[in-house]
């Protein structure tokens, strides 16, 4: 038999020799045949077992080093403008190598997260370990796939998540980046699939799948939410280019001024105000309203609009944003910055002293936006503390906006639209996704005057193109049926208020009760009983109105960045005005009704995820405190148990029917309350409660709590139950169920 080499000597061969390295080569290379052949292949699977050998296919290299071509992923330049890139397959144990790109005349610009095949070559001497050129392009936009990682000796598999998911993902050992059994990983197609399961490389440890960093990723998979662009899409909006001037009003000496978040990315709506000169309208204002021309660039038909469409909104977590459109349009070409110029969708209007819109106009323009600001700074401004970007803006732009929000808030105050008080809750994340805080958004006058502007721009829109006889999708909000009124009147009368009865619903009827309520022990209640009361807004083509905002005619029309709804007006203006090719086509308008229920449920869609997201973030967030006490109010109740609304969090938690006390009781659902049947002790929505917290459920997002006191008392015993559960007979229970409504409305009134 052959003297086989040693190990130090097949890897310095292999070293030397990077383009001959499959097994035949190495026994070619150093003279082994037949059943050498058998030794060699055991120490090659020994010194791959000992890390020193990475094995791909059938050929080896050193694990230390990286193969002479390699599949690279392009990273930001740094401060010096150099490219340097990390290579997609690295399976040493040591730091990963450092590689310069080092770019030749005739090849493409890349880009941070571009892919590339490039021939490496290995310099000494500099703080890089590589110099690469590009072979080609492989693109930037690879395949995700998120799952729990199950080891195995091989590597391992990834399972995904998502329901709808039919197969599993094989893990080269050298692509695992060590994760751990059972983690939750991001990762992405490598390699083509010939026969077996298709490859991944995992890109992301997320760790625990019921840790706050899988949070919003559990919510995007379980619920549908496209969170990938194909390749046609990237490709088509990064070959966009900025509007110019041509076939556009010029704006750009306007001082439009963007006033957003600060956490804002994407910004598609600027204003501007200034008081009225035309004469016959004493105290008067100007308002313009200017939004992103989103249609310049997703035409009709196109891949981004088809696209767009599937997603229909963009969807909102605490740790990041699933847009409805790429990042290069949403976050830069449609995003109106400061100092840039901009396509946009104008409309100036008229309003007299008391707010009541005189008249509008719209035009197709390119701005320049003065400022972009943020709702605090603009609010710190205005109440005496400028700063560098405000303090010149105080007087020419920020108190005239203020000025015309008064008389704006003069006829609001006369069309009474529905004036709930649910404050939002803002959750706070650290570096690494854990809960920091649970708060409560505090609104601005800021806040409530772009609301105002925008509602203002949308009947402008609306009313335009009723007047122009163009199809377009109405955002409608119907009044609330007779039940769930009836439903609301109960629960007012019982607190010890009234609702109109007998006459047509108005909002102002409902907002003369929430009055009524504010600042006692039932305000809350009832605000949270007012909105159960309503229905969902959708879109449609037919107008049905808005009930809510006491509006004949609305559209939505100043957010075509984040709602498909929004570009569907803006075609619809386009087509009205004779603007250009880009408006709205005739196979558009034979759809609508089609799209207006698809982005009716996309916009459901989000809101449950984004509500799923933040129940799992509380239950994260509480989750140590399981054991504590807390105070909150039943805010809904049901025959198997009692949901409390926590005060510190606003989270919602379930008591169970079990945990109500030894007695059994009866559920009333018109009444909506449980009453004991020993004691007839009654438990109704909006009653204070003290609560235990007896388990949180991250994964599920589920709180449990234990009923401790309520109304400030100790829960009376009631008798044990013993024996067997009888149920009544139908005719025995219906008249149990009447006396015991009876009994409820005497002890309520």
């Amino acid at each position: 038999m052959e003297q086989l080499p040693s190990k130090e000597a097949i890897l310095k061969w292999i070293h030397e020799n990077p383009g001959l390295v499959a097994k035949r080569d190495i026994a070619k290379a150093f003279g082994i045949k037949g059943a050498g052949r058998i030794e060699l292949k055991r120490l090659l699977k020994e010194m791959e077992a000992e890390g020193v050998l990475a094995r791909k296919r059938r050929t080896y290299r050193d694990a230390e080093k990286l193969p002479p071509v390699s599949l690279l992923t392009v990273l930001p330049p740094d401060t010096q403008g150099d490219l340097f890139a990390r290579p997609m397959e690295w399976a040493g144990e040591g730091e990963e190598p450092k590689i310069l790109f080092i770019a030749k005349k005739g090849d493409p610009a890349l880009a941070a997260g571009d892919r590339i095949l490039a021939r490496l070559t290995e310099v000494e001497g500099a703080f890089w370990d590589y110099e690469a050129r590009l072979i080609r392009r492989i693109g930037s936009n690879p395949l995700k796939v998120l799952g729990i990682f199950r080891a195995g000796a091989e590597g391992g598999r990834i399972v995904p998540i998502d329901k709808g998911a039919d197969k599993e993902w094989r893990v080269a050992r050298d692509m695992t980046m060590d994760a751990r059994d059972g983690e939750l990983v991001e990762a992405e197609a490598v390699g083509r699939r010939n026969m077996g399961l298709p490859q991944a490389r995992i890109t992301t440890r997320l760790g625990d799948p019921a840790g706050p960093r899988a949070v919003s990723l559990i919510a995007i998979h379980q619920h549908g939410i496209p969170d990938r662009f194909p390749d046609p899409v990237i490709a088509e909006a990064e070959a966009m280019a900025p509007a110019g001037l041509k076939g556009r009003d010029d704006l750009r000496d306007l001082p439009l001024v963007t006033i957003d978040p600060v956490d804002a990315r994407d910004r598609d709506d600027a204003v501007y105000v200034e008081h009225d000169k035309e004469a016959g309208n004493p105290g008067g204002f100007v308002i313009w309203v200017a939004i992103a021309d989103v249609a310049h660039y997703v035409r009709p038909g196109s891949a981004l609009d088809r696209e767009a469409r599937k997603r229909g909104n963009s969807t909102y977590f605490p740790d990041r944003v699933v847009p409805m459109l790429p990042d290069v349009l949403s976050g830069d070409l449609c995003s109106l910055h400061e100092h840039v110029d901009r396509a946009c969708l104008a409309v100036r209007m008229r309003i007299d002293a008391e707010g009541h819109k005189i008249s509008h106009r719209f035009v197709r323009g390119l701005m320049r936006s003065a400022a972009s600001l943020n709702y605090e700074q603009v609010q710190t401004a205005i109440d005496g503390h400028p700063d560098d970007a405000t303090g010149p803006l105080l007087d020419p732009i920020l108190k005239p906006l203020y000025a015309a929000y008064g008389a704006l808030k003069k006829a609001r105050t006369l069309r009474q639209p529905l004036e709930l008080d649910l404050p939002e809750r803002r959750i706070e994340l650290s570096e690494d996704g854990k809960v920091l805080s649970v708060a409560f958004k505090e609104r601005y006058d800021a806040h409530r005057l772009i609301e105002e502007f925008m509602v203002l721009a949308n009947v402008a829109a609306a009313e335009e193109l009723v007047a122009k006889k163009t199809p377009l999708l109405f955002r409608v909000h119907e009044e609330p049926s007779l039940d769930k009124i009836e439903s609301l009147r109960e629960v007012a009368e019982a607190s010890g208020f009234t609702l109109a009865k007998g006459q047509v619903l108005k909002t102002a009827h409902l907002n003369r009760l929430l009055e009524q309520a504010e600042g006692t022990e039932f305000d809350e209640l009832l605000n949270i009983s007012a909105l159960r009361s309503m229905t969902q807004a959708y879109y449609h083509p037919q107008n049905f109105g808005h009930f809510g905002l006491a509006l004949r005619n609305y559209a939505h029309f100043t957010s075509p960045i984040r709602r498909y709804s929004d570009l569907i007006v803006h075609r619809a203006l386009i087509t009205a005005h004779g603007w250009g090719k880009d408006g709205l086509t005739p196979q558009e308008i034979e759809s609508l009704e089609e799209t207006a229920k698809l982005i009716s449920d996309t916009e459901r869609r989000s809101m449950a995820a984004e509500r799923d997201t933040t129940d799992r973030y509380l239950a994260a967030y509480l989750a140590d405190r399981v054991g504590s006490e807390f105070t909150g109010r039943i805010s809904g109740v049901q025959r198997f148990g009692v949901f409390v609304k926590l005060d510190e969090t606003g989270a919602d938690g379930l008591i169970p029917i079990r945990e109500l006390g030894r007695e059994f009781f009866h559920h009333d659902p018109e009444t909506q309350t449980l009453m004991g049947a020993d004691t007839g002790l009654t438990i109704g929505i909006g009653q204070k409660v003290t609560v235990r917290l007896t388990e949180a459920v991250p994964m599920t997002g589920g709180l449990m709590l234990e009923l401790l006191a309520l109304e400030g008392a100790a829960l009376p015993q009631g008798k044990p139950r013993r024996g067997r559960f009888q149920p009544r007979k139908p005719g025995q229970r219906a008249a149990r169920d009447a006396k015991l409504k009876r009994k409820v409305l005497r002890k309520r009134k």
